[in-house]
Formats: C-alpha cells, sequence, structure tokens
C-alpha cells in the first residue's frame, strides 16, 4: 500500500512517520514538498505519486494568530483538504484526516459525542470543521480523527512550554478551568497505524482491494483523545510537580505554580471551557480501549 503522508514537521506527522512505516511504502512530505496554501501543488504531486492512501495531520495550528490570519488558516485548514480528497477520490483511494476538540463550544458538562451539534468559538476551529465538511462533502472514503490538547516531545506545544517556562520563572500562572484531555502525539499516531495495518493485514488475506470496503463500513468521524479529565494547571502539576516526588520541581527553577482563572489570561483566541471527547465509538468500532492521560503522559515523560 502506497501511503502519502503530509506535515512531518508537526508533531502528529513526525511521530507518524515511525509509526507508519512497518504498515506501507510511505512517502513523507513536509511544508517544502508540498505546502498547503498552494492549491496547484497539491494536485501535481499527489498525481505524480498516486497514493493508495493520504494521510493528512498537516494544519495551520497557531490558534491565537488565526484570529489575524483567517485566510491562511482557511485555506490550509479548510480548503486544501477538500482538494486532498478530491484527489484521492479520482484515484479510488482513501484519506485519513484530523480535527480537534475546538469545533465544540464547550457548553456542554458530558464529553462529545462525535454526532454532537458543533458551534467552534474561534477561527481555527471554524477551519478545522470547514476542513472536515470538506472532505465529506466530496464523499471520498475518509477517516477523520478528533483529537484534544496534543502534546508531543518536539515542536511547539504546552508540555514544552511548561518545561521550558520552568527552568526560566520562579513562578507560573495556567488557567484551571477549562477541562479537557491532554493527548500524546504519539498515541494518535499508534492507533492511526493500528488502522492501517487492519485494513493492510486483511488485503494480504483476501487479495482484494479491502481498503474500500474497510472505508464504506467503517470510515466516518471518531474521537481520539486520551480517557480522563483535567484542567491546563492540573496537566501543567502533572508535568512539572507530580513526576518529581519529594523533589517536587526536579530540575527547575521554578517555585510555584498557580491556578488562574480564564479572565486573568486573556488570549486574542477563546477556548472552549469543555471540550472532554468520548471515545465509545472508537472502542465499540475498532476495539481500541484508550487509556488514562495521567498514564500515556508518565509514558511520554519517560521517553
Amino acid at each position: 500500500m502506497k501511503i502519502l503522508l503530509t506535515g512531518i514537521s508537526g508533531q502528529v506527522g513526525w511521530e507518524l512517520q515511525r509509526s507508519l512505516m512497518t504498515v506501507g511504502d510511505v512517502i513523507c512530505l513536509g511544508r517544502n514538498e508540498l505546502d498547503l496554501s498552494r492549491y496547484e501543488t497539491i494536485t501535481s504531486t499527489i498525481r505524480e505519486i498516486k497514493p493508495d492512501l493520504i494521510v493528512n495531520p498537516a494544519a495551520y495550528t497557531a490558534v491565537d494568530r488565526a484570529e489575524s490570519e483567517p485566510d491562511l488558516a482557511m485555506s490550509i485548514n479548510g480548503v486544501a483538504p477538500g482538494i486532498l480528497a478530491e484527489e484521492a477520490k479520482r484515484l479510488g483511494g482513501a484519506i485519513i484526516h484530523y480535527s480537534t476538540d475546538y469545533v465544540f463550544d464547550g457548553n456542554q458538562n458530558t464529553p462529545y459525542k462525535e454526532n454532537d451539534s458543533t458551534f467552534p468559538q474561534n477561527v481555527y476551529g471554524k477551519t478545522k470543521l470547514a476542513g472536515e465538511k470538506a472532505i465529506q462533502a466530496v464523499g471520498v472514503n475518509h477517516l477523520i480523527f478528533r483529537t484534544s490538547w496534543v502534546y508531543g516531545l518536539r515542536g511547539k506545544n504546552f508540555l514544552l512550554t511548561m518545561q521550558r517556562l520552568a527552568k526560566e520563572k520562579e513562578e507560573i500562572r495556567v488557567v484551571d478551568d477549562q477541562i479537557g484531555s491532554p493527548t500524546w502525539s504519539r498515541m494518535i499516531a499508534e492507533v492511526t497505524a493500528q488502522m492501517i495495518a487492519q485494513i493492510r493485514c486483511q488485503m494480504v488475506i483476501s487479495g482484494g482491494d479491502y481498503l474500500a470496503e474497510f472505508m464504506s463500513e467503517k470510515g466516518g468521524i471518531y474521537h481520539l483523545s486520551s480517557e480522563g479529565k483535567t484542567s491546563w494547571y492540573g496537566f501543567a502539576k502533572a508535568i512539572l510537580i507530580d513526576k518529581f516526588a519529594d523533589d517536587q520541581y526536579g530540575q527547575y527553577k521554578l517555585q510555584r505554580l498557580v491556578p488562574i482563572t480564564t479572565p486573568e489570561y486573556p488570549t486574542p483566541a477563546p477556548r472552549p471551557g469543555y471540550s472532554l471527547l468520548d471515545n465509545q465509538k472508537l472502542l465499540d468500532t475498532f476495539g481500541l480501549k484508550i487509556s488514562n492521560w495521567q498514564q500515556v503522559l508518565d509514558l511520554a515523560l519517560d521517553g
């Protein structure tokens, strides 16, 4: 199976490079090779490579900057996925795409299911929702994974930001009234690889085009995030304090981690106050039970 992987310099894309190598012939492209804001290069590149499957973690992820760059964010997050989908359909293939908890407004107090109403509150969320709808409108075989609070061991993310600030500052103030579930980029990549491995295995056994059959039966939107819940403050505490027990701040300069409210930390883009995702559909369909965010974080911090 020939797989085209985009966005390899991003958190999820970087992990997918490693995870997908065992499940297919992977062509890895970064922004220099495939700029999703240049639509003509999308079509020409895909038609040259002719992949069976496109895996697209590439995205405009600067949530606050998107408020001042809505057109660029929409071109990458909203329009480009539709073009990728059109090319995948033209080739008789499929696409795996990644979306976000920010497509919801955050007004629920129970985890969001895939069919709950979407109502994004910031530009980033609106562009990611547009990307979902663009893929669906094409009618291509697809999987869309909505995930949340993604972190990893490279790139720009909350975990690395907290570790950096803890080395620079004696006090860090962190929002304590936004609730979600931190999700390791490697876990997202491994789940994706398991899905593709199922498809590849069945193709070898049956000798047929199981990719189309699989996507026809099981394609659609799935929520994929760690189980359990916390706040950004709780996440920071787990990163900087809980891991070190008696030597609670480890190698850090940090002396105080202070919980604050959302109004005390204004940002250009509003965030949902509650964005837990319900993974039950993933479990029911694929038998994949996702671990608690604290267990996964321990694995990530242990390297």
